[in-house]
């Protein structure tokens, strides 16, 4: 193998170089560093699918029953993944999934409530709060958020739940707010 010492190498003609050829192994060794001033193309990787979708209205759900929590705007969806509050990623892979959900009994106190990420139909995962003193007032939205890092195949599909258990039974509301984040769902898929 010879060793060919430049300080620079520039194209004999026009603005573009080529190192090697298809199928070739580009080797950098360990204890090298490559700075990048310019602009880098198919190194790494992105977070697509992605997508973040948000409630623009209340929601009343009943006492003590898990529902579905509806999403009726998105902030973004890169892949148009996200339809009927329900999360297909379209692509196998580890996804990052969160959700918050704020919500409040109407005209009682609450003792716990609970959000799920649901997969395919089932429970995946779960963050349960409870609450001592009633700290969960009436018409005070309270929030609880939830995230998983999941494995997924294409067909896969992600939901949010959430369910509040008031000391008598009232119907309870889950809220929205047009500046602050109280309810949304969103996922990534994470870089591997």
């Amino acid at each position: 193998m010879a060793t060919l010492f430049v300080d620079k190498i520039d194209p004999q003609s026009g603005t573009s170089l080529e190192i090697g050829s298809s199928g070739d192994t580009i080797t950098i060794p360990s204890g090298a560093t490559i700075t990048n001033n310019g602009t880098q193309t198919g190194f790494g990787g992105t977070n697509t699918p992605a997508f973040l979708a948000i409630k623009t209205s209340v929601q009343d759900c009943s006492d003590n029953t898990y529902t579905k929590i509806t999403f009726t705007s998105e902030k973004y969806d890169t892949n148009n993944t996200f339809t009927d509050s329900k999360f297909t990623p379209g692509v196998s892979g580890k996804y990052f999934i969160y959700a918050n959900v704020g919500g409040y009994p109407v005209n009682d106190v609450g003792k716990d409530t609970t959000i799920r990420i649901y997969k395919n139909g089932s429970t995946l995962a779960e963050h349960r709060r409870g609450y001592t003193n009633y700290e969960l007032q009436n018409n005070g939205t309270n929030t609880l958020n939830i995230s998983a890092v999941v494995e997924s195949d294409t067909d896969d599909y992600f939901e949010i739940y959430w369910r509040i258990n008031t000391d008598n039974g009232v119907a309870a509301r889950v809220d929205y707010n047009a500046s602050l984040l109280y309810t949304y769902f969103g996922a990534y898929k994470i870089i591997e």
